[in-house]
């Protein structure tokens, strides 16, 4: 992307890091994260940021060998933005002092959630938009704090726990908080970003139009004349890696479309006479429901489930592949929070919640080269790129769908007749949320079916059927959810639809799990 301004975003570790980067696209700048040891200085020299900003993390400045910036990135003559950790280096690096707090071993006041700051010294253009009252709610998270402040740096904000909870050097155009502004904890959070990108001089130059021209110059040059293969499951990503290739490349595109029997009601149908009949793609209808189930038969484990659908999705999606003459590419759906994740900031392994299915071990089993079109964009940004294609807002909005689809949304054994039932009731919910306007307000809804049966009486008669659970969150990301809080009167009207319009279910619940601790799918 060098042919935008460009920011850099220097990581320490912090868990909200990628929310500063979404903040900043959405106000069309252009940025890149990476981990502060990747930066060196012939990286800052090479990537020329108009501006920088030090992210919050784990560690304390006051331990010997703790993160930091090289020192080069002082002497670029950029407006730097350091956030928590990132104040706590600026000041340590340019001669302040940072205090330990308990976490640390020192005798420091720690600062965790909602705090208050108020005002101090001199107007500062950073702040523009701030302090309308007396003061401005933000959230702290932070177990050190600055005891004294780096020469040439002036307090502008104060907070009970932060004496210098904001802090800045106008002279050098060096700012810094104690607080998270990327947070919808602070609720003015935004416009001090876009303060900050105002005063580096950034014109706003990111934008899915001018990145669609760009990315359909660059498939080309990349292509040349040879065929891409791509995994098409139907979902906002893939479909829109698939339209935007096919725009560059027009039929040296195949799609594959693998359907495991696992999709939703109609879902198989709705992806074939879209982008077959309406888009006019190359498009391989590859029908293996029968294989899926009868490789999931009698198999209840999540992760054993999970394993069967990913190893045999390689192997499937291998047999088509290898009847497309001469392609030597694969196109994927991969986002910027998967780059991102990619690069683990300490080194060191992560717990695995659940394993992830994908198209992962493809392009080195097949030998082929990998165009992935939307790897600089967030979630927020391939749906605007779908609009720039042309894909309608019904499809773009669409709620996340597993890879291994209700495979997951069906604890225990696995049968055509649950999925069946499953399907129906599933409709039926989308239906009700559609029918009440609530659809775009919830981040990802579906059923699951219980691998329970229970007892209900329906026309004097006794049944003997299944529970299933209804499932609606809303989130940011899919990193952390809440339940969506229906009214009763919608539930009632939900349940007893399901019951009446569904054959086979008997009893309807409502999970209010938040996640954590539990995670939005089932399995």
């Amino acid at each position: 992307m060098t042919d935008h301004q460009r920011l850099l975003i220097i990581d320490f570790g912090s868990q909200v890091t990628q929310l500063i980067a979404r903040r900043l696209r959405e106000l069309n700048v252009y940025c890149e994260i990476h981990p502060y040891q990747k930066v060196t200085d012939a990286f800052l020299a090479d990537f020329a940021p108009r501006a920088v900003i030090f992210s919050g993390g784990p560690d304390s400045v006051t331990r010997a060998g703790s993160p930091r910036p090289p020192k080069s990135v002082y002497t670029l003559g950029v407006p730097i933005l350091g956030i928590c950790y990132g104040q706590q280096a600026m000041m340590e690096d340019l001669g302040g002092k940072v205090e330990g707090g308990k976490i640390s071993g020192g005798g420091g006041t720690a600062e965790f959630g909602r705090a208050f700051v108020t005002p101090a010294n001199d107007r500062l253009p950073l702040l523009d938009g701030w302090f309308a009252t007396d003061r401005e709610q933000v959230w702290m998270s932070h177990g050190d704090h600055v005891a004294k402040l780096a020469p040439g740096f002036q307090v502008y904000g104060t907070s009970p726990n932060a004496p210098f909870a904001i802090t800045a050097d106008p002279d050098r155009h060096f700012y810094a908080v104690q607080f998270h502004p990327e947070v919808h904890h602070t609720p003015n959070g935004a416009k001090l970003y876009e303060n900050f990108v105002r005063m580096a001089g950034f014109t706003g130059d990111w934008t899915m139009d001018a990145y669609r021209e760009q990315a359909i110059a660059a498939i080309r040059d990349q292509v040349g004349d040879k065929k891409v293969i791509c995994a098409l499951s139907g979902g906002v990503d893939s479909s829109v890696t698939a339209i935007l290739i096919h725009e560059a490349i027009g039929d040296q595109l195949t799609c594959v479309f693998v359907d495991h029997g696992l999709l939703r009601l109609g879902e198989a149908e709705q992806v074939v006479t879209m982008f077959r009949d309406h888009y006019n793609l190359n498009l391989i209808h590859a029908d293996e429901s029968d294989l899926f189930l009868g490789k999931l038969e009698g198999v209840s484990d999540p992760e054993t489930k999970r394993k069967i659908i990913g190893g045999l999705f390689i192997d499937v999606f291998q047999k088509y592949a290898d009847g497309i003459e001469g392609a030597e590419f694969l196109a994927q759906g991969t986002l910027y929070p998967d780059v991102i994740e990619s690069v683990s900031f300490s080194g060191g392994p992560s717990v695995t919640i659940k394993s992830h299915h994908n198209v992962g071990g493809l392009p080195e089993k097949m030998g082929l080269k990998l165009v992935e079109p939307l790897r600089e964009l967030f979630k927020d940004e391939v749906r605007a790129l779908g609009r720039e294609l042309g894909l309608p807002d019904s499809f773009i909005g669409r709620h996340p769908f597993p890879g291994p689809g209700l495979a997951i949304r069906c604890p225990g054994e696995i049968t055509r007749e649950k999925l069946e039932i499953l399907r129906k009731a599933d409709a039926v919910f989308i239906d009700q949320i559609r029918k009440h306007g609530l659809y775009n307000d919830i981040w990802q809804a579906f059923v699951a079916i219980l691998p329970v049966r229970t007892v209900g009486v329906m026309g004097d008669g006794r049944t003997y059927d299944f529970a299933c659970a209804l499932r609606a969150v809303t989130s940011v990301d899919g990193m952390t959810a809440d339940y969506y809080p229906f009214t009763h009167d919608f539930l009632g009207e939900t349940a007893t639809r399901i019951i009446n319009e569904v054959q086979g279910i008997n009893r309807v619940t409502y999970d209010i799990t938040s996640k954590p601790p539990g995670t939005i799918e089932w399995e």
